[in-house]
């Protein structure tokens, strides 16, 4: 760490284009930004889409062998984006080890690995993860800000969730067994397990029809628990649409991102990290000095 830092203080041209470089991969606020993201996104679903239709019987040997060029180009692609990412990051291994870090190493490692077990190719598809990367470059900050939102919705609402759920597991249990004991196994309800599943089917309102009860008093029974659904599935949702009512924010932040901690949701006015304190890259390249 301390060579780094001594590395980027005593070169000023370097620390100047890795912080440039820095820009044009995290951040989407400039023309060069934007169009990166765009170029990355574009090359993400070629691939996914030469992987799909490789997977496809019937195709000839001569496209399977041009299939094979492309998915070697966009590996290529993939290696120098995932090595620039690494060189323009202060901590080369906290990027590695985060989310789209380990996203990126694991769009990678197929190809590779598959050059010595090639039944590993199709996990190539784990690219389509990094597809999360489209909200900064259509600027869908409110669509960012807005999972924020329900993370923390959900986050302080999990107690009466957990309730919730700990009721409904209470009363499929409870009309399961009834079933089990009114139906019994002639009419399928081998067990009461078996009984606790058909209760969560209808319960849920999915009603798959594998289990259906045939006499007058199980079908009073699934009446009741199909009407019962239908309320409990609207208990969750005016929960946590409550929280998310009451923790509404006031305005949507740009998608600016910490150098240190990679942490993204800053205010336009923000100097330094909401989290780490580490100084932001600022939002006019022109007057920015150097990240020491």
């Amino acid at each position: 760490m301390a060579e780094d830092t001594h590395r980027t203080e005593g070169d000023p041209a370097q620390a100047a284009w890795r912080q440039r470089l820095y820009r044009v991969i995290f951040e989407s606020d400039t023309r060069a930004g934007r169009r990166f993201d765009q170029w990355l996104i574009g090359i993400i679903l070629a691939s996914v889409l030469v992987v799909v239709i490789d997977s496809m019987q019937g195709i000839a040997p001569p496209h399977r062998l041009v299939f094979a060029a492309l998915e070697w180009v966009f590996t290529a692609a993939f290696t120098l984006e995932y090595v620039a990412r690494l060189a323009c990051v202060r901590h080369p291994w906290r990027y590695a080890l985060s989310f789209f870090g380990i996203i990126d190493l694991l769009a990678l490692l197929p190809t590779y690995v598959a050059l010595l077990v090639p039944e590993v190719h199709a996990l190539i598809d784990v690219r389509v993860l990094r597809l999360l990367r489209v909200f900064r470059v259509f600027k869908l900050t409110a669509y960012v800000v807005e999972y924020q939102s329900l993370g923390r919705a959900l986050q302080a609402s999990r107690r009466k969730i957990m309730v919730f759920l700990s009721a409904v597991l209470m009363i499929v249990l409870v009309m399961g067994t009834l079933m089990y004991v009114v139906e019994g196994p002639a009419n399928g309800f081998t067990s009461i397990p078996t009984a606790v599943y058909w209760a969560i089917t209808t319960m849920t309102t999915v009603g798959f029809g594998d289990i259906t009860p045939k006499t007058d008093l199980g079908r009073l029974i699934s009446s009741a628990m199909m009407l019962l659904g239908w309320g409990t599935l609207a208990v969750p949702t005016g929960i946590v649409t409550a929280e998310m009512t009451a923790r509404r924010f006031s305005s949507a932040h740009p998608a600016r991102t910490c150098p240190e901690c990679l942490t993204e949701g800053h205010l336009p006015e923000a100097r330094y990290c909401l989290h780490c304190g580490a100084r932001l890259p600022s939002l006019h390249p022109v007057s920015e000095e150097p990240v020491p």
